[in-house]
Parts: C-alpha cells; structure tokens; sequence
C-alpha cells in the first residue's frame, strides 16, 4: 500500500508541468567561450519576486513566465563577475537575449559560513573548517576531499557511508558510522559538524539531506579541532541560507521497504534581503536486506542568517534528529563460533537479534556564528554550539560458544547476550577569535588569535541491564567453568546436558528472530557513572603570502580534563600539549600549486570520547586517562590544479602518519595495559572532480597505504598490517547528459565503481589473536535520470550493485562482519521551483 502510494505520488509529481505564455532564453559562456554549466540565472519584477534555473551543459537556458512587464535578470557563477540586465517583455512575446559572456573576477570569501555555497557540481573550492576561516583548497598545504550535494543527489546517497565512499583512502570498517581513513582506523566516536564536535555513537549511520557537502580533512587536525584522529576527520558541512529563492522536494521508493521524502526551501524573508531562511525536512522508513534490521528517521534543520551590512553577520540553525532502528552487530560467521572459520558459514541476510530489539537516538542541536567586521583589516568571529543527545538500546548479540556440561563445543549453536542501556549526554562547544587582514600588491597577511572549547558530559541516570554467559547455582552469570559443573544450573535439550544460559541459545541452523520474553531473561543491573570532559585550546595562526610563497603557520596549546564518576566518587585525570603546523604553498603556475606540510595530533584516551578497542573495557569501570594520551604527527607533500575557470579540480598527495602511546593489553584490567603501542601509514592518493566535457561530469580517486604495527605487547605482530586497513582502493563516478539538440535530450546516464583491496578485520591482529583477511571486492552501480525541459522536475532510477556482487565491507572481529548489500534499486522523483 506504501509503495503503490508513493508511485502515484510520484507519477503526479511528473505531471504537474506549468504552461507558460512567454519563453526567455539564452546562452552563458566564459571568456574563452566556454559554456558555462550551472550559472544561477535570477528572473524578477514586482509580481514575480524571484524565479531561477540553472544553465545546461551547452550554456543554455530558458525560463517561462506568464505575466508582461519590465524585468530585471541577474545572471551570477561562483568565480566571475554578475551580469545584469533589464528586459521588457510583451505578452505571449518569447525574448532571446543571446550570447551572456561571464568575466572571471576574485572570488569574495566570508570569513564565517553564513551564506550558503553557490555552485551546483561536484566540486567545492574552498573550506572553513580546515583553519577556522574560509581558504581555497588550492592554498591550502593539506588535503581536503568534499563531497558536494550535487554529488550526493546523483549518486543517492542519502547516508553519510554512502556519501564518503567516493573518496581516496577512505574504507568503512563495517556497518556502522565509522571510517578507517589513509590506513588508520578512527578511534573517536563524536562527529564534526560545521567544524564542531559533537558526541554520539557510531552505530546508526546518519541521513545526509541537510548537508551542503561532506569534508574529509586527511591527517591529524589537532591544530584546529579539540581531539582528532590521526588518519583524518570527517566534518558534515550544513546548507546555509542563500539570497535567492531555491526550493525543492523529493519522494523515493526503493528496496528493502525504503521510503524517504526531503523538502529543501531558502531565500530572502524581506525586500531587503538582510534576512534569509533556510529550512530542510527529511523523512525515511526503511528496512533492510539484513534480518529484523531497519534505519527510520525524521530530521528538521530550519536556519536563519541575518546580514544587515557588509560588515556584520549572524547565522542560526537547530537540528532535530530522531532516529530509531537496530544495533546490527553484524553477520555470525558460524565457523568463528564454533569452528573452522567459514565466510559463508551463515548467509549474509542472517542476524542474531529480535524483532523487538531497538536502538532509538534522539539529537538536538543549536548553533550560532555571529561575525562582525571592525574595519578592514581587523575583525571578530565567535560560534557556539550545543547538543543533547539521548541512547535507549535493547540488544540480542552474538556472546560466544555454546558448550555441553563437559565444556565440549556445541558447533549448531551460539550463546547470546542481551542488553538494555540509557545515556544522555550533554555538549557544548565554544569558539571565537580576531583576525587582522594585511594585503597589498607583494604581500598578503592573515592573523588569528583564539580560543575554543568543548565540554562533555554524560549525564547522571545512565545505567543498563543485562544478562550474558551461565547462570550458577545461587542465580549468578558466570563463564562456565567444566571442572566445577555442580555450581552451574543444567538442562537437557535433546540429549544433551548443558549449563543453563542466561540468554537462551541462538540455533544457527534453525534461527528465530522473533519476539523474545526478555522478562524472563535474569538481568543484573549495572550503573554508567556520569562522566565529565572538558577540552580547552589558545592557539595562534598566521597565512601569508609573498609573491608566489604561502605559509600556514599555526601553534596551539590545549588542556584536557577527564572527571571519571562525576559528582560521584570523582577521579580527575589532566593532560595538554602544544600542537604545531607548519605548511608552504608554491604557485607553479596559474593553474598548479605545489605543497609541504608538518602537523601533529593530539588525542587524549578517554572512554566517554573515544570508543576503540583500547578503551572498550573501560566503558562503565574505569577511566584510561591516567595514560599518556595518543600522540601522531603527519609529513605531507602534494599538489592541487584547477583547471577551465575551476570546472576540473585535482589533487596528488604523498603522506607519511605516525600514532604512537595506543594502548594494548587487558581492556578490563587497569593494570595490564601499557601505551607501548605504535603505528604508521605512508602511501599517496590523487582525487579528481569536475566537468570533463560540458555535458560529462566525472569524480574519480585512488588511494595506496601502507599501514602496518611499529610497537605491539606482542612481538610476532610488529610488521603487521593495521586492522581495517585496506592497501589499494580506487572510485570513480560519472554521469553524463545528451545534449539539448540531441533526440534524448532530457535524459542522462550515470555509472560508477569502487575497488576496495582485502584487509584485516578493524580488532585484528592488535587486539585479537584471530587472523582473517577479508576478501577484496568491486562494485558497480549505475543511474538513469530524466529531466523534462522546463519543468524543474528529475527522475532518477538508481541501480546499486549491479551484478549482485556479494562482498562484506569490513567487521568489528571476525565474529561480526559488516557484508554489503545485494542489488538493489531506488526511484527517486525531485521538484525544483
């Protein structure tokens, strides 16, 4: 019923095509006459207050209007000066104003994001989050990958997994949020939005519909971010209001019983246009190929941005997200619980949990950047940002092997776990710094000096139940121990004679994911203590420039506390460093710069920042603050062209990444760790973006690192590859359009691959002594668009994993691998008026 609704719905949507009286057209080139793909064309008068399109792949455009009168037309490109002119047109009167030439001119940069990013293609040519204020990514001496909206829309990727795939030395480690990025697996389990830290688990993938682009800053950002991974940061980037009215919407049906609905409306609230909105919806119900596995969410994001004068600014957003699914632990390979390891053991749809299990998440955030220009040269700028954020788990999962009363293995089943658990954490993050501009014909100079902060703190009240291993006598849990059956309760299940568990066993032959009377279950109550963490950093930054030199030169020092059982039975653990960097930029050419760059990271061990193997145990126990914190440091050199007026953007990157005091040992026992640990990553990347031909749109990267164990608790592993790391992994994406002469005009084709070389599952060799190597896979996905002239309407039919390849991402542990999805299929319809 859902789905023949939605196809109606959309069948309706292609319909609705307004007929107009009158046609302006025309046609946008550079200076090189070029056509110019994208360029906003801006209609308006007294009854029509705004009404745009956006050019096609040859330069064109036509807008209908069904009203006479005197117009004003702008047409404007992100990169050249705005043309504008003013046009009378009669009734039923169709006008061509012809050849629009677009002069290039320098690009004007806010300082703070306040407007929303004017292009429309898979490229973004500059980031804030990188050095606090915006900078081109050519001038930048470190790698930065985005991807754009435009990118996102045609791929379909409406998660943030799906988004991120396209760039170079960027694997997922399973099925969750979570990234091994140039070699080194992520230890930290907040997100960046808008350069700020936010705190969640990794375990629900989030929707991606409100996000302008998706930034992928490679290397250790201490410099810039409180805490940060060595391998790389992912920062989701939100769309900002924007001066003219854009709005669109879009209904989609897919497999697995996908529905999802998104609205995206922005433009001025006055005549004036110092007031601006911008405000995103997001709808979906989906389940999944894996068992008694779905991912529902509802997410609004309405924002406000407020410019009376060139030389102030204010921007405010909240983001409501509620999403509600399922912990999926992954795939049980059969033989890693009860033998010989098999991958296809189980079936990759097979899942150990109950379809009255939950993993519900409820996030709230308000951000606010205010910007205000005292003269010139010398400005402010200040953002803040708070999130509360509540978990509410319920969880059947794999907890081990099965034994009879005397320990033997019984290899048809596997003994389960299950959890209930509450938290609910509080964030806030403060920023704000002056900047001091000097620019003449020779030089250029761009000074900060500033201060952020962040604090988190989980909540009195968290707590959770569960119930694992064997009951004994006296109504404990306990592992079994066969030499003394007499204390463990004991039952006969056809024949057999075995300890009772305390979740009934999982039959992998038989398997049941049904409801399950967990009030049965005998749950022993455990208490989260409330935490509290709070990071603080001064730093300096000073970006000039003399003839064709650049320098990024930045200094920070930053002071961490971790208060373990907050308000409680306090223990504090206090930490700081320096954190330098140090970058050179050379302008070979207009089009090519060259660059080096020397930074460091600084990552503090923590179990309420950072989930990773290393501080696991530590979750509700114990805090490993009182260890020396995660110290990496990167060595980069490379080079960033932009060719065509910023049409094809390419990068070439050549990085060496040590991280060294990891932590290895007992994850449970305090006294058996040591931060002997150390790794290292060297390898290079390339990533290119942009219009290959007008009517050819084209991202492709490639990556190699070679990540392997430096300093390891056990020898034989020194010399070992990192777990979940993969050496090679190469993407590419196109789509392309037929021309607008051409009979298929209106239609387009999309295709796209990705290679991922075999690699160690994430725990793997470091932390578990089992090792397997999952194999390397190739997936192909491809799309059919259709976009009706002047109607504003698309049609997309993706197809995802073409030739039904079956392949499994990564996993935890071998007991728990993240396989991919079979092919599948989504039928998008968009609007755009």
């Amino acid at each position: 019923m859902k789905l023949s609704k939605i196809v109606l719905a959309i069948l309706f949507f292609a319909v609705q095509v307004s007929f107009s009286q009158s046609k302006i057209t025309g046609k946008v080139l550079d200076a090189n006459n070029d056509p110019v793909l994208g360029a906003n064309i801006i209609l308006s008068n007294k009854s029509i207050k705004q009404k745009g399109v956006s050019t096609n792949s040859d330069g064109t455009f036509s807008i209908e209007i069904n009203t006479e009168g005197e117009f004003t037309i702008n047409v404007t490109y992100v990169g050249f000066n705005t043309i504008t002119k003013n046009i009378i047109v009669s009734k039923d009167q169709d006008f061509d104003l012809g050849i629009l030439t677009l002069l290039e001119s320098e690009e004007y940069l806010q300082t703070v994001e306040i407007l929303g990013r004017q292009r429309n293609d898979y490229n973004s040519d500059y980031s804030f989050s990188a050095t606090k204020i915006a900078i081109k990514n050519k001038e930048l001496p470190q790698a930065v990958s985005s991807v754009t909206k435009e990118l996102i829309e045609d791929r379909q990727a409406f998660q943030l997994t799906e988004a991120v795939k396209t760039v170079s030395n960027v694997a997922l480690t399973g099925l969750y949020n979570h990234y091994n990025i140039r070699g080194i697996t992520q230890a930290d389990d907040g997100q960046m939005i808008n350069g700020m830290r936010t705190r969640q688990y990794y375990f629900l993938q989030p929707i991606t519909s409100h996000l302008e682009r998706v930034e992928v800053i490679k290397g250790p950002s201490s410099v810039t971010f409180s805490s940060a991974d060595p391998g790389g940061t992912v920062n989701m980037v939100t769309k900002k209001p924007l001066v003219e009215k854009r709005n669109s919407v879009s209904l989609a049906a897919g497999s697995f019983g996908t529905l999802r609905a998104t609205a995206d409306f922005t433009g001025p609230l006055n005549e004036s246009k110092t007031l601006l909105y911008r405000f995103n919806a997001a709808f979906q119900e989906a389940d999944s190929f894996r068992d008694v596995v779905n991912n529902n969410a509802i997410l609004v994001n309405p924002s406000f941005s407020y410019i009376p004068d060139e030389n102030t600014s204010f921007n405010v957003e909240m983001i409501y997200n509620d999403a509600e699914g399922n912990l999926d632990r992954g795939q049980p390979i059969f033989g890693v619980i009860n033998g010989e390891f098999d991958l296809n053991s189980t079936p990759i749809t097979m899942n150990v949990g109950a379809s009255n299990d939950h993993y519900k998440t409820k996030e709230l955030i308000l951000m606010a950047n205010f910007s205000k220009k005292f003269s010139k040269t010398f400005g402010f700028n200040a953002q803040y940002m708070k999130q509360t954020w509540d978990e509410d788990l319920a969880e059947h999962r794999v907890d081990g092997t099965a034994v009879d009363i005397d320990g033997n293995v019984i290899p048809t089943l596997a003994r389960m776990r299950y959890d209930r658990r509450q938290q609910f954490w509080e964030t806030d993050n403060y920023s704000a710094f002056f900047n001091y501009d000097i620019k003449n014909d020779d030089i250029t100079n761009k000074l900060l000096f500033g201060y952020d902060g962040t604090r988190w703190e989980r909540q009195i009240g968290a707590g959770f139940l569960r119930a694992r291993r064997y009951l004994t006598v006296s109504g404990g849990q306990a592992n079994y121990d066969p030499s003394n059956p007499s204390n463990f309760q004991q039952m006969v299940v056809n024949g057999v004679t075995m300890p009772v568990p305390a979740v009934p066993h999982f039959n992998l032959e038989d398997p049941f994911n049904g409801a399950r009377n967990t009030n049965a279950y005998n749950l022993a109550e455990l208490s989260i203590p409330a935490n509290l963490n709070t990071s603080n950093g001064i730093y300096i930054q000073n970006q000039f420039k003399i003839g064709k030199f650049s320098a990024l030169v930045n200094l920070r020092y930053e002071w961490f506390t971790d208060i373990f059982d907050y308000k409680g039975d306090e223990q504090e653990f206090k930490t700081s460093a320096f954190v330098p960097r140090l970058g050179l930029t050379y302008e070979v050419t207009k089009e090519i710069s060259a660059y080096a760059t020397y930074l460091q990271g600084f990552q503090p061990h923590t179990n309420t920042v950072s989930l990773s193997p290393s501080a696991e145990g530590f979750f509700w126990a114990a805090s490993p603050g009182r260890f020396d914190p995660l110290e990496s440091s990167l060595i980069e050199v490379g080079a960033k062209a932009e060719f065509l007026n910023g049409k094809i953007f390419a990068n070439f990157a050549i990085f060496d990444i040590t991280q060294k005091n990891i932590l290895l040992g007992d994850t449970y026992d305090l006294d058996n760790l040591t931060t002997r640990g150390e790794q290292r990553s060297r390898g290079f990347e390339t990533d290119i973006s942009g219009y290959i031909l007008p009517n050819l749109q084209l991202t492709a990267s490639y990556g190699y690192n070679n990540a392997t164990i430096e300093e390891d608790a056990i020898p034989e592993f020194v010399g070992e590859r990192i777990g979940g790391a993969p050496k090679h992994n190469a993407n590419v994406w196109g789509r392309f359009d037929f021309e607008s002469d051409s009979k298929l005009s209106g239609i387009g084709l999309g295709l796209g691959a990705q290679y991922v070389d075999e690699r160690f599952t994430w725990y793997n060799p470091t932390y578990s002594t089992d090792r397997v190597l999952l194999p390397d896979y190739t997936v192909f996905d491809a799309a059919v668009y259709y976009k009706p002239d002047n109607t504003g309407i698309q049609l997309t039919l993706k197809l995802n994993n073409l030739f039904d390849t079956t392949y499994w991402l990564g996993g935890l542990n071998p007991s728990r691998l993240g396989p991919g999805a079979p092919r599948n299929v989504l039928l998008n319809a968009t609007y755009k008026f």
